[in-house]
């Protein structure tokens, strides 16, 4: 073996040293753990340590229903409330009272397993939930959630997760934002019924005006003008779009009602003129009911039908009119006592029904809110022509055409379409088996009503037995 001095090894030691020293090894990071704390998140903590237990007329239940209620105003997506909702169902009214802790110890993979989502998922709503203040954690060294109860008294011994102590917190917040919720909401609904008010006017005078010949601005153009802001009034809508578009009715209304106070005086004296000088032979003297005549008058009566204002609208018009026309030249052609038996024949289609059985209270008791809605807003009590033009209101939110709703009140009168539509209604709101055609719903009763299988009243009955109604 080769002997070396102690001088050569030294130095041989010297340069393996200095090489080493330029060699680039890997940097070692040091991650670590924990969550970060921030101000909001100390905060949390110490609420939880002077947790004194809620008070003794509120329960955690009650917590709970503030927060759906208020919802989105408070932050609150409906993801969050239902994991609040699924995390408030593993504590007890004890762990709420003093010298406990409302803590969800439950596996985060359980968790995520039970709602079918990912973990990542349940993480993001905790934050989420975090950062609207109604919760916080308890955390173990390693974040393994983890507990165990008394089994003689269910108290909680130990237990790391999510901890819900910061919810009882925010009620007093909580209940103040509902108030704030509750008032601009019924500004919203508020606002809604003048704005169907309006609109009720507003088309009752533009019939008016439609039979003017000339007026200034032109009818076409009042039409239009209604059109453009007869749109369908959706929840989403700010209160501040809301506003403006009562605004736009007001406006409309007043020039609407102007024009018919300048034009409408002269029409009226020019068509009683024409009347007056009109030959006796020409002049048909009609027997009608009053507008606001009961229901049994109109179907009692054996002199003639029931007049059918059918709508507002030029088509509607014509196509009534062309009836009536068509009506009238086959006059001639029969004989008197065939004319009796035809009329006779209608009221007794309208008399199967059973709609003479039905009075305006019932049938308003048993319409649904939406229709209600829609009920023009008068200084006077209710009458069949309020009911009848909210149904007309209402037949474009169920996609009913202008077609089927003529045909109907053809068939059965404007009350008898009016209670179809509110049937449909009803129809498409059940709880079971909701009706998701309404126009075909809507056109099916009246192909029934024309078979004699109809029963109106059977129908309104057996809403107002549901409901538990008196007006039976």
């Amino acid at each position: 073996m080769r002997a070396y001095s102690q001088g050569f090894v030294e130095g041989l030691l010297i340069d393996t040293m200095h090489h080493i020293s330029h060699v680039n090894l890997p940097q070692v990071h040091h991650y670590r753990g924990g969550r970060i704390s921030s101000p909001k998140l100390r905060k949390s903590l110490e609420q939880a340590q002077d947790f004194c237990g809620l008070e003794e007329d509120v329960n955690r239940y009650d917590l709970l229903l503030l927060v759906k209620r208020i919802g989105k105003a408070a932050g609150f997506t409906t993801k969050m409330i239902n994991l609040l909702d699924y995390y408030m169902a593993f504590t007890r009214d004890l762990d709420w009272e003093e010298g406990s802790s409302p803590i969800v110890y439950q596996s985060l993979s359980r968790t995520a397993l039970d709602l079918g989502v990912s973990e990542r998922q349940i993480q993001k709503l905790e934050k989420a939930l975090f950062e609207v203040g109604a919760i916080t954690w308890n955390d173990s060294g390693n974040h393994r959630r983890y507990g165990q109860r008394c089994q003689e008294t269910g108290r909680i011994k130990y237990a790391y997760g999510v901890d819900l102590t910061p919810l009882a917190y925010l009620k007093n917040t909580l209940e103040r934002k509902l108030e704030e919720k509750k008032a601009h909401d019924n500004a919203w609904m508020e606002t809604k019924r003048q704005i169907s008010w309006y609109r009720a006017q507003i088309r009752a005078v533009l019939a008016e005006l439609e039979l003017i010949e000339e007026i200034d601005p032109p009818y076409y153009e009042l039409e239009a003008a209604y059109n453009d802001i007869a749109i369908q009034i959706r929840t989403t809508m700010s209160l501040e779009r809301v506003g403006e578009l009562l605004e736009e009715h007001k406006e409309l209304h007043s020039l609407v009602v102007s024009v018919l106070d300048e034009y409408g005086s002269s029409a009226v004296e020019e068509q009683s003129t024409e009347a007056i000088n009109a030959p006796v032979a020409t002049q048909e003297t009609k027997k009608s009911s009053s507008k606001s005549d009961s229901l049994d008058t109109h179907y009692k009566s054996t002199t003639q039908k029931q007049s059918n204002k059918l709508d507002t609208s030029k088509t509607s018009s014509k196509c009534f009119q062309e009836r009536r026309n068509e009506n009238s030249e086959h006059k001639t052609q029969r004989t008197e006592q065939g004319e009796s038996s035809e009329v006779q024949e209608e009221e007794n289609l309208i008399l199967k029904t059973g709609l003479q059985h039905i009075t305006l209270k019932q049938a308003l008791n048993a319409a649904s809110d939406r229709f209600k809605d829609h009920m023009p807003l008068e200084p006077r009590p209710m009458n069949w022509n309020d009911f009848v033009e909210a149904a007309y209101s209402l037949k474009g939110d169920l996609h009913i055409s202008q077609n089927s709703w003529s045909h109907a009140c053809v068939t059965l009168g404007r009350t008898g379409a009016a209670i179809c539509l509110l049937l449909t209604d009803q129809a498409t709101q059940r709880a079971d088996d909701p009706v998701t055609k309404p126009a075909g719903y809507f056109n099916a009763m009246i192909n029934r009503a024309n078979t004699g299988e109809l029963h109106l009243h059977n129908s309104i009955f057996g809403i107002l037995k549901k409901e538990g109604s008196s007006e039976i």
